[in-house]
């Protein structure tokens, strides 16, 4: 039986001849993978089925910034100090002047009583101005006992203020008392919402 030409460089190759091997079973065709052509995944997009990347471990966490209402609080405390310091320093000049004039006309002994009342009021006064102080510098890095304290030290300012409305007379004490009565609400509304809540009990980096 004849193949052909065997010289003949466009016939079929001869059976069995070497150099022409024929293609293995079970491979694609020359220039076909198999399956569908993957994909390279896109930068910054995990792969379906693969962990996303978490955030960047060492970046610095955004402070909180603190409320409105809280920065008025804090101002108001650091204004209410300077009056309270203002007026204790100057019941306490007057109280002892007066003392001394007592003490210069014969008097003093009948008037030692008034004397320590009155050095007494204006101690109680430097120690509210510097409490005031505290309190307000406190309001940056302070917690929930810092907002517990400035409740119960509004209230009891608030408390203080109608004493002085109501026995005032209409007089400086009672101006006075309407004064302490406005901030120490102001500063008493501005602890006790949710606001201050979130303030106060914020983590802390």
């Amino acid at each position: 039986m004849s193949f052909g030409d065997p010289n003949n460089p466009y016939g079929p190759p001869p059976q069995g001849q070497p150099g022409y091997p024929p293609p293995p079973q079970g491979q694609p065709g020359y220039g076909y993978p198999q399956g569908a052509p993957q994909q390279p995944p896109a930068y910054g997009y995990p792969q379906q089925g693969q962990p996303a990347y978490p955030g960047y471990p060492g970046g610095p966490a955004m402070p909180m910034e603190m409320p409105g209402l809280m920065k008025t609080a804090r101002v108001l405390l650091f204004i209410l100090s300077g009056f309270q310091l203002l007026f204790g320093l100057i019941a306490g000049v007057a109280v002892g002047a007066a003392q001394d004039l007592s003490n210069g006309v014969g008097s003093g002994d009948s008037t030692d009583s008034l004397a320590g009342l009155g050095f007494l009021l204006a101690g109680l006064l430097l120690a509210l101005g510097a409490l005031s102080i505290f309190l307000g510098v406190k309001f940056k890095n302070g917690g929930s006992g810092i907002r517990v304290t400035t409740i119960v030290y509004a209230a009891f300012m608030i408390l203080g203020g109608i004493v002085n409305i109501t026995s005032g007379g209409n007089g400086s004490a009672t101006f006075g008392g309407l004064i302490s009565l406005a901030i120490a609400g102001i500063i008493l509304t501005s602890m006790v919402n949710s606001q201050a809540s979130a303030w106060f009990n914020r983590p802390r980096y």
